[in-house]
């Protein structure tokens, strides 16, 4: 599951090319699936901080 894409690619190309008529690197989805990990670790870590098993929005900072 670490490795796993995070983020739907073909999404995330579109929107590229929309927003700014730029291609993606390949190598792009891995990089941002390990930055949302490390939001979601936190995100989980300040749940627990707050004695709750749900993440919710203010657990993103």
């Amino acid at each position: 599951m670490a490795e796993d894409a995070l983020v739907v690619v073909s999404k995330l190309k579109a929107y590229v090319r929309w927003a700014a008529g730029m291609n993606t690197s390949g190598n792009v989805a891995p990089k941002l699936s390990a930055i949302v990990r490390t939001l979601c670790d936190r995100a989980i870590e300040n749940a627990k901080a707050d004695g709750r098993k749900t993440i919710m929005d203010r657990d993103f900072e």
